[in-house]
């Protein structure tokens, strides 16, 4: 049997102006134009991405735009929002108790980006980064920890790259019930499931393009789960050839 090799690395970034972030994703960045979808490559999809990211996660807006000017492609600005980035269905099983949250990641080792970032933009966070500065799973100073795993439906819609909306939700929030409070509010653009876990208690919840958010049974997501009565909307349509990781979504 052959052995593979795996590096992981673990890094401090501040508040992301400093360098030391930007010089990691650097060579991730190349040919970034790919990951966008069509219109995420026009004028009209970039001001829309902006808005989106703006209406929805404005506290973070000073810290995208210092990422972004750090970065050499023109397209920084829009990739970094996740909300214009072409969809990718993986896998992933995560279960979470009262503080405690285990997860794993189904998908091949290349398509890892298999860096641990330690940050402060709003509030000290660590986890697994993902397209840039979207984080896998994670956890903040207040003792909250969430991870994500693809939802188990090929459907894609208007939204965020929930590798995003994981970071927005540990920079502001305290509680698993904030968290959920918030997730409620925002737009994610392919099915997804979603555990969270405090000190108290372990939610998990199934969120998409086509659902509202619905809260599981039990605080744990094999793969893939599907929701019942989920409802389809006029703007979602499937996409079954979109089937790559590295455009930006879900585990």
């Amino acid at each position: 049997m052959s052995q593979y090799i795996k590096t992981f690395h673990a890094i401090e970034i501040g508040d992301g102006g400093d360098g030391r972030w930007a010089a990691r994703v650097r060579p991730i960045m190349m040919g970034a134009e790919s990951r966008l979808t069509e219109e995420g490559r026009t004028p009209q999809g970039a001001v829309r991405a902006r808005r989106l990211f703006e209406v929805h996660m404005p506290e973070l807006a000073p810290a995208l735009d210092r990422l972004a000017g750090q970065l050499a492609t023109p397209w920084a600005g829009t990739l970094l929002t996740l909300a214009a980035v072409r969809p990718f269905f993986s896998g992933c099983t995560q279960i979470g108790g009262k503080g405690a949250l285990l997860r794993n990641y189904d998908f091949a080792p290349d398509h890892c980006e298999a860096t641990i970032v330690s940050s402060h933009f709003l509030r000290p966070v660590i986890g697994m980064q993902e397209a840039g500065w979207g984080l896998l799973d994670g956890m903040n100073d207040a003792g909250l920890a969430i991870s994500l795993t693809f939802g188990g439906r090929f459907v894609h819609g208007p939204g965020f790259a929930i590798p995003l909306v994981l970071r927005y939700l540990l920079e502001t929030c305290q509680t698993v019930d904030e968290a959920i409070g918030r997730l409620r509010t925002i737009p994610v653009a392919i099915p997804q499931n979603v555990t969270l876990v405090d000190p108290d208690q372990a939610v998990t919840v199934f969120v998409g393009p086509d659902i509202p958010l619905i809260e599981a049974a039990d605080s744990c997501a094999p793969q893939p789960p599907a929701p019942t009565g989920s409802r389809r909307a006029g703007a979602i349509h499937p996409d079954p050839q979109a089937t790559g990781r590295r455009a930006g979504g879900g585990s």
